[in-house]
């Protein structure tokens, strides 16, 4: 009987020791437009700055479909800009971090049950997000912009070109809701300037991009994305362009659950501390202009 219970304990130490790793992956589970798994992050009921001290690891979610934001080189590592800054994060917590990617929706929808600690995914802070998580100051503001084919020659100005066109967006973003009518940033309510559009939701941006790519007018006659994921995709030699200025600014923050099992009040408060730290010591405008071609996006517009 005594053999017996040392093995128990035994294994169960193993398997502490094996949950405790650091290296920045995808863990099992993880995968494209998955829910990033079950169980909790943490342990129930606790504070969750102390949980993930105590792990050693800050559980990220990130979409590694939106380059530069986040992608997988050939190796299967994540890079791109919210990876760097979680890494930075990570670091300024003194902890490592994992990645694990579930859908974006699954993310804006709360409620993550514990299964990743905070979200550095270029999320847009609205008031109905904002419902379900805690959002830092923004880490940085992209522009708002529209595509069309290359061979359109017909659009030049997205707010009189393209009413009533069938326009491409990623599904629950503020893309989305701009279009539709009902988007609200941090106390700013925005009319459309483009009429009577006939919204196309996707899983991603890219799927919309690529059917955009089929054809002006094949499927869609615009993708309305932000501008660094649709400059991206010229680069790599997707046939479309970037048409007129962008219809607005998207400030993008750092969430965390608020329904959380172990409660986030602190954690939140010193991810949001570290973001103005960040802000402050030039960390952000280093990185933005690393994977902006110069560019800082970090400052309000």
């Amino acid at each position: 009987m005594r053999r017996t219970h040392l093995l128990i304990l035994l294994t169960s130490l193993m398997l502490l020791a094996a949950a405790c790793g650091g290296e920045t992956t995808a863990p099992s589970g993880g995968g494209d437009g998955g829910d990033g798994g079950g169980g909790t992050a943490g342990k129930e009921g606790n504070d969750l700055l102390q949980v993930v001290k105590d792990r050693g690891t800050l559980i990220a979610s990130t979409d590694p479909k939106y380059p530069p934001q986040s992608s997988q080189n050939p190796e299967g590592e994540f890079e791109g800009f919210d990876i760097d800054v979680t890494e930075e994060i990570a670091k300024r917590l003194g902890v490592d971090v994992e990645f694990t990617t579930p859908s974006f929706n699954a993310i804006v929808a709360g409620n993550w049950s514990g299964r990743w600690d905070l979200s550095v995914g270029s999320v847009t802070i609205t008031p109905e997000r904002q419902k379900v998580l805690h959002f830092t100051d923004p880490y940085y503001y992209t522009p708002a912009s529209i595509a069309v084919h290359t061979s359109n020659t017909d659009v030049t100005d997205p707010t009189t070109d393209l009413d009533g066109a069938t326009i491409g967006v990623c599904s629950a973003c503020s893309y989305e809701s701009y279009l539709e009518g009902t988007l609200e940033i941090l106390g700013k309510k925005y009319t459309s300037a483009i009429k009577d559009a006939e919204v196309k939701a996707y899983e991603t941006d890219k799927i919309a991009i690529q059917d955009l790519a089929l054809g002006d007018g094949v499927r869609l006659d615009a993708v309305f994305s932000a501008l660094p994921t649709l400059e991206g995709a010229i680069a790599d030699e997707t046939p479309i362009k970037v048409v007129g200025g962008p219809l607005f600014y998207e400030p993008l923050g750092v969430a965390i659950d608020k329904a959380s099992p172990d409660d986030p009040k602190a954690f939140y408060e010193e991810v949001s501390r570290i973001i103005d730290e960040m802000h402050s010591d030039g960390t952000l405008t280093k990185l933005s202009e690393k994977w902006y071609d110069g560019t800082d996006l970090t400052k309000k517009t």
